[in-house]
């Protein structure tokens, strides 16, 4: 059988970490008074280690898309903060996530994506597993001929499996086993884009791209959060999406963003648009919202299309953004939608410098978390209020613990 992992049978002890890496007291005041998290946040690979643990494993963080593998039998291996992973559609047609690593001697089992036609098959003694993660076949384990020993029990060493829940096409995962149920855990953005609760259809290879990013991950989520900055970012989005046209989006502890009351849907050189999703609300003929739902998808919606963006850390100062648009259809207009992809990656591609900026502006040591504008950067402040939050909840249990 398969396991869902559990891993705090498995983490290495938590006393190994120094128990307060960082004084967090600023960063949890009101707003008015508080201080940014500390430049360790940034830069310290302990600081990263103990984030990896509080705030990705711990959580419900975006790992993703189950459109990654369409059809069952699709797997693709990947790595998630160093560990080696394999996202699968079972041949029921589930989206799976397991460790990509067989049980006899941890070798890796898919080193690149491929369609599994019969069973996930170890290349080195050729244990085989279903898509299921069930351990179907121990070739010669008994000796030559023999497959099967007394001291193998098969239905104890499937695929270690982690848990995982599809929403808004992108695969979530929550590696320690500990969060709350997903539906739970994100409880309120799923009643706020209950509208665009239906089939999304991603736009293909053209409405899939990929940015690397010089900066700690965090710094791509607080830029995201907050309108501010469009003026002098993104003066081309600024000039018909004005700043005044923003509002703020917060749900303490759970996601954060902006809004726009003004948005204009791309045509193509006759006019035409992509056609809307069917049944929403008459606020988003003119409205789009963009949230980060903690800890690492950002994601936005409008009236024809939607994106998500996911953040996957590998190291302290460098972040891969992989970016993927979806549509009310399967049948749009390719050279529409290869448009609308090039504008976004603009957009998003002229947020670059600053995060890269701000990254190296963590290295001075003077600088004190930062302050914030109480009118302007409470989606930001409310991340960072997160971020403390569930670092210092991680630092409780693992003083508890000892």
């Amino acid at each position: 059988m398969a396991h869902i992992w559990e891993q705090k049978s498995e983490r290495p002890a938590e006393s190994a970490m120094p128990p307060n890496l960082t004084d967090l007291s600023t960063v949890r005041r009101p707003i008015d008074s508080a201080q940014g998290l500390p430049n360790p946040h940034y830069i310290d690979a302990a600081v990263f280690e103990e984030e990896k643990q509080a705030l990705l494993f711990n959580q419900w963080a975006g790992l993703a898309t189950a459109s990654e593998v369409p059809e069952p039998g699709d797997a693709v291996p990947m790595t998630f903060l160093g560990m080696p992973l394999l996202l699968i559609r079972d041949k029921q047609g589930i989206v799976r996530v397991f460790q990509n690593t067989c049980r006899h001697r941890g070798m890796i089992l898919v080193d690149a994506p491929r369609k599994i036609e019969g069973a996930i098959r170890c290349p080195y003694h050729s244990w085989c597993y279903s898509t299921e993660g069930h351990l179907v076949s121990t070739p010669h384990v008994g000796g030559p001929g023999q497959n099967a020993h007394v001291g193998i029990d098969r239905a104890t060493l499937g695929l270690i499996e982690v848990r995982s829940h599809v929403w808004f096409d992108v695969v979530w995962i929550n590696v320690s086993g500990d969060a709350a149920d997903f539906a739970d855990a994100m409880s309120d953005l799923l009643a706020r884009w209950a509208e665009f609760d239906k089939p999304l259809f991603h736009g293909g290879p053209e409405s899939r791209f990929q940015l690397d990013v010089n900066c700690n991950w965090k710094l791509a989520v607080e830029n995201y959060c907050e309108s501010y900055h469009l003026p002098w970012v993104h003066p081309g989005l600024n000039s018909y999406s004005r700043l005044e046209d923003h509002y703020h989006i917060e749900k303490p502890g759970e996601y954060s963003g902006q809004g726009t009351l003004v948005y204009r849907q791309i045509t193509n050189e006759n006019g035409e648009v992509f056609p809307d999703f069917e049944g929403l609300n008459s606020k988003w003929n003119t409205a789009a919202e963009y949230i980060a739902a903690y800890p690492n998808v950002l994601l936005g919606v409008h009236r024809d299309h939607a994106f998500a963006i996911i953040l996957v850390p590998d190291a302290p100062d460098y972040t891969v953004e992989h970016v993927h648009l979806y549509y009310p259809q399967p049948a749009t207009d390719e050279g529409l939608r290869a448009r609308n992809a090039q504008q976004w990656k603009t957009v998003f591609e002229e947020d670059i410098f600053v995060v890269e900026g701000m990254q190296r502006g963590r290295r001075a040591p003077g600088f004190d978390g930062g302050r914030f504008s109480p009118a302007m950067d409470g989606p930001t402040h409310l991340f960072h209020d997160w971020v403390a939050s569930k670092i210092q909840d991680h630092r409780s249990a693992a003083c508890a613990a000892e």
